[in-house]
């Protein structure tokens, strides 16, 4: 198998990664942010109020998005197979 088909793949498979997980990523930091600027207005450290949101953005955001995440992984398998005797030769 010739490396820039190998590169191709990983590429690929890195840029799908990154796709589906990057909404569930900018949920928790946004939720972060918030939940640290409010901690610090309020002088009030507790970690249970950082934790709880943060998984509840992401967790939420997973919820929305699992349809186009469960699209987009299944098209990227599918294409992995189909291409699957390219790859052996």
């Amino acid at each position: 198998m010739p490396e820039a088909l190998i590169v191709g793949v990983v590429r690929q498979a890195l840029e799908t990664a990154i796709m589906v997980s990057l909404p569930m990523l900018i949920a928790g930091l946004v939720a972060g942010v918030l939940v640290s600027i409010f901690q610090t207005v309020t002088s009030i450290q507790d970690n249970v109020l950082g934790f709880i949101p943060r998984a509840a953005a992401i967790f939420g955001v997973f919820a929305l998005t699992f349809p186009w995440v469960l699209r987009v992984l299944t098209g990227f398998s599918a294409d992995l197979i189909r291409r699957l005797p390219e790859y052996i030769r």
